[in-house]
């Protein structure tokens, strides 16, 4: 262990919990001020961000990152445009901190309160995309907590040019700095450091692939947000309507490939299959995604045999696993046994089925009608989100800034004892 990341770990961890000591009772104009700040910053030096994002495209080729990879990292005017909206949006949500979540009186007289308080610092492990500078620091600042920011290697100098912004936006509200911070060196003991940093961080929030969400979760000291694995599903019904099945299972395929909420698995009935025929599947070959199929399906040109690992496995490319199943039970059963608890769809007309689907399945997502690409904070309504956590304690799903904080209880009395 080298003792320089060590020290560098506390210099940052002392900061961030001052920091968030002055955040916990900051007030809620303060706080939009920063991030209206930010926000303004983010678009003036979008030309800077571009040229930095230029460097670390560079430097994912020479990596011989995926394509699906290096679109995650490529920053251009239209996205750097998102992340200013993002910000904004978050910017204009209710605050969090402060809510009265429940309250109520005892016969003893007292008066309680369960009142939403920060968590504290919250420290955020990313890989390539460097949108989630903005998106992490933002969320993390409206719910009143410090942020430590540990980007991937290839998102560095993207992920520094944004975080140069957040500090503007604090810096012009009159906020600690120290508030949002970003690890200086792409050298990964540092994750290591976060990750025993039980004296300094509250809670570890990974956004990446499996290695680094696995490695996170095997090693962290540190309670953690997660999820593993996006292994989202499709279940086409004998009650869907084609013409919504069609569109929605080309867009949850193929939209974007390379994010958590890309579908990975299309589960087709029987009795749709009896009535409508490969229709699905040779949609996607159309649009030149290899399709791994087994049994009956096989059958359809283009298609490729399904390896035993294909059904439970994250392509995160043009690449999807298809099945014929026997009914809603049969989807059930499938996704019991193959999913990774993220987000499943069903595409139904019937009530009662797409009802049985929502009740058996215990997924953080569960949709019906509707792409797996909408598996996002945004497009919850959230403004942005700081990861997608598919454990059942505290957070679950989109992590926004309500996921991100606590609750204390008040007690008021006037010289209440106890008998």
């Amino acid at each position: 262990m080298d003792g320089s990341f060590t020290d560098m770990m506390a210099q940052i961890g002392a900061k961030a919990r001052a920091a968030a000591a002055e955040l916990a009772f900051a007030s809620a104009e303060r706080k939009h001020a920063a991030l209206i700040g930010a926000a303004e910053a983010v678009w003036q030096r979008r030309h800077a961000i571009i040229d930095a994002n230029s460097l670390d495209l560079a430097y994912g080729q020479e990596k011989g990152l995926s394509p699906a990879m290096i679109d995650r990292l490529r920053l251009d005017e239209g996205r750097i445009r998102a992340i200013v909206d993002g910000l904004r949006a978050v910017a204009e949500q209710a605050d969090p901190v402060g809510r009265i979540l429940a309250e109520w009186d005892r016969p003893t007289g007292l008066h309680i309160q369960r009142v939403a308080t920060p968590l504290g610092v919250v420290g955020v492990i990313y890989e390539s995309r460097p949108n989630v500078t903005a998106d992490a620091g933002a969320l993390c600042l409206k719910a009143g907590n410090a942020v430590i920011l540990r980007g991937g290697s290839e998102s560095f100098h993207s992920s520094t040019a944004i975080h140069e912004c957040m500090v503007a936006g604090l810096r012009s509200a009159g906020l600690p700095e120290a508030a949002i911070q970003l690890i200086p060196t792409r050298d990964r003991e540092m994750v290591a450091e976060m990750l025993r940093a039980t004296a300094y961080i509250d809670v570890i929030v990974p956004r990446g692939g499996k290695g680094l969400v696995g490695l996170v979760q095997r090693e962290a000291r540190v309670p953690v947000f997660a999820h593993l694995e996006g292994i989202c599903h499709v279940y086409a019904d004998g009650q869907a309507d084609l013409d919504k099945a069609r569109r929605v299972v080309l867009n949850a395929k193929t939209r974007r490939t390379g994010i958590c909420g890309a579908a990975e698995c299309l589960l087709i009935d029987r009795q749709f299959y009896a009535r409508h025929g490969a229709i699905l599947i040779e949609d996607l070959v159309k649009a030149g995604v290899e399709v791994r199929t087994e049994g009956a399906l096989r059958e359809v040109p283009g298609t490729v045999q399904a390896a035993p690992d294909d059904f439970g496995r994250e392509f995160l490319d043009m690449i999807i696993a298809a099945k014929l199943v026997d009914g809603v039970d049969g989807a059930i059963e499938h996704i019991r046994r193959y999913g990774s608890g993220h987000t499943e769809s069903i595409l139904t007309e019937d009530d009662a089925t797409a009802a049985r689907f929502f009740q058996r399945l215990d997924s953080a997502i569960l949709m019906r009608n509707a792409s797996t690409q909408f598996a996002d904070g945004g497009e919850f309504g959230m403004g942005a989100e700081i990861g997608i956590a598919t454990g059942k304690l505290h957070a679950r799903g989109p992590v926004g800034a309500e996921q991100l904080t606590s609750f204390k209880y008040l007690v008021t009395g006037d010289g209440t004892c106890r008998a």
